[in-house]
């Protein structure tokens, strides 16, 4: 068991139910999601229950915090102008990558890996630009939200008390693999359900006991829910997701996080 206050248990489930909630509007700076959830769960169905997880997009939350920048005004550095030769990309993105990052791990002509500032490996730092409101600048880009977990932890609160109901949030968004093509949703943030599913000393089929099994529990939640919201414009950003069951302590996603001292590969 290392520091990372890994939780034993695993996920239990013998009928899961992916459902999207339909009839979400183009989201805005301020919007109040909790309260569109709400509304559109109590006006149109299906009503959520005790025990769902609701797994939102994490752009459609960026989007309501107002995590927007305007390339038109960013003024690159010495750094991101040297930077940008190497990868070629807009020099004014490459800084606005920087400045949500807090190392460049590797880079070539179009590509730029970095440890984002809340610890993720991704490309960009997850800046987006697709799918973006052009009224919000003249060149707009899209951030990651700044604090995931603690933008589903406030969602996970006031479902609970406006719905009176314990319902698990993950925020999550689409990551490419080292080593595989391809993208796949994961958990940004997470709340009311253990992130990570510490499997270690649990028997096997025939009875030995499991020594390293563990699984991103939120991660596998995002993913499956990524199938339904898509990646273009299918315009479902929050699913329900009903079924599963578990009984370990609940987590956040930063607990998905490997800690750079069992890190092999920067």
């Amino acid at each position: 068991m290392t520091g990372k206050n890994r939780t034993r248990s695993a996920a239990r489930t013998r009928d899961l139910h992916l459902i999207p909630l339909q009839g979400v509007p183009l989201i805005e700076p301020g919007n109040d999601l909790l309260g569109l959830i709400c509304d559109l769960t109590e006006r149109e169905g299906p009503a959520l229950r005790e025990g769902d997880v609701l797994v939102i997009a994490q752009k459609i939350v960026s989007k309501a915090e107002g995590r927007y920048a305007d390339l038109s005004t960013i003024e690159p550095s010495e750094r991101a102008l040297a930077l940008s030769a190497q990868v070629q990309k807009d020099p004014r993105l490459v800084e606005v990558i920087l400045s949500e990052s807090r190392s460049v791990l590797r880079h070539r002509p179009g590509v730029l890996i970095v440890e984002h500032k809340l610890g993720f490996v991704v490309a960009n730092a997850g800046v987006d630009q697709s799918n973006i409101d052009s009224r919000q600048g003249a060149n707009p880009v899209l951030l990651l939200p700044e604090n995931p977990d603690g933008s589903a932890q406030q969602l996970r609160e006031g479902l609970r008390l406006r719905l009176n109901k314990n319902i698990a949030v993950i925020i999550n968004d689409s990551f490419g693999r080292a080593w595989r093509l391809g993208s796949v949703g994961v958990a940004l943030g997470a709340a009311g359900l253990p992130a990570l599913s510490d499997l270690r000393g649990r028997p096997d089929l025939y009875g030995r006991p499991l020594q390293v099994s563990e699984t991103g529990f939120a991660d596998e939640i995002a993913a499956a829910a990524s199938l339904l919201m898509g990646q273009a414009d299918e315009a479902t950003p929050i699913i329900i997701v009903r079924g599963l069951k578990w009984s370990a302590r609940a987590s956040s996603a930063a607990h998905l996080l490997r800690d750079p001292g069992e890190d092999l590969f920067r």
